[in-house]
């Protein structure tokens, strides 16, 4: 999953690389047309109608599993960029114009990040610029990146091939480093949806950097291969992150792992007397 910001509002999508096309979630995108509170009973309700109507967009929806408002994944209606296009022509909205404009920037970017993946970090260094992120995260997130798809990379070489043992090493390492699970992390930090590393401090970054870069070279000096093996050097690396962190709150009387994240105030509402 992937995640698309138009006008500073979250749309989820998903890019799949043998179709070479978009997915994006008709939910969003519908909250985002319509500002409906219940986007989903709007989206319920246009489908009966295109059904109805005949329409053959009912046959396009795609169910991809996307990750909630809670946090948990569930299957959730797609559409690729042509079908979403028809959608939209079924929803008087005044920002149709404007979305369908970003869908067609949308899609002439991924072609320019296919043949230049370079752009795609600049992408996402605007994109963290807009979310009023400072030069110097946006500078340690982007290093922290790099190490985690040198990792990656790693991993796929070596006997891991699914998205559940990637997640389960991650897993293994953040825990060893931090103390806490990475679900755990984003109930300190009161995320649901959110990616845990946009909402980290600097501190939290570097040593998910430093846990992940200790983990891989670990691994390629004992040419570890498959799950366990690699979930061993994952402890090993998180230990060496884990004895750092806990040396810097020894000398400095400071949490590096907290509840702190980038994540809007909740705005108080006042009573009418």
């Amino acid at each position: 999953m992937n995640i698309k910001l138009f006008e500073s509002k979250q749309v989820r999508t998903c890019w799949d690389s043998e179709k070479e096309k978009w997915y994006f979630s008709v939910i969003d995108v519908i909250e985002i047309l319509t500002g409906s509170s219940i986007p989903k009973r709007y989206w319920s309700d246009l489908k009966k109608k295109l059904k109805v109507e005949g329409s053959q967009l009912y046959e396009k929806i795609v169910q991809l599993k996307f990750t909630a408002a809670d946090g948990k994944n569930y299957a959730t209606d797609c559409l690729d960029t042509q079908e979403l296009l028809r959608m939209i022509q079924s929803i008087p909205s005044p920002k149709a114009e404007p979305f369908k404009q970003w869908l067609a920037k949308v899609g002439y970017e991924r072609m320019q990040e296919i043949s230049d993946p370079e752009q795609s970090l600049e992408r996402a260094r605007e994109n963290w610029q807009k979310l009023g992120r400072s030069e110097k995260w946006i500078q340690q997130r982007m290093t922290g990146q790099e190490t985690r798809n040198k990792l990656t990379d790693y991993w796929k070489e070596n006997g891991v091939e699914r998205s559940d043992q990637f997640a389960y090493l991650t897993n293994i390492i953040h825990h060893e480093w931090s103390g806490l699970t990475v679900k755990g992390h984003k109930n300190l930090k009161g995320l649901q949806s959110q990616n845990l590393r946009d909402h980290m401090s600097e501190a939290e970054l570097i040593f998910t950097a430093l846990a992940e870069l200790s983990t891989r070279q670990i691994a390629e000096t004992e040419e570890a291969n498959g799950v366990p093996e690699n979930a061993n050097a994952g402890k090993k690396g998180g230990k060496i992150a884990k004895d750092a962190r806990v040396a810097l709150e020894l000398k400095t009387g400071k949490k590096v792992v907290t509840g702190e994240n980038f994540l809007p105030p909740v705005k108080e509402h006042k009573k009418l007397k």
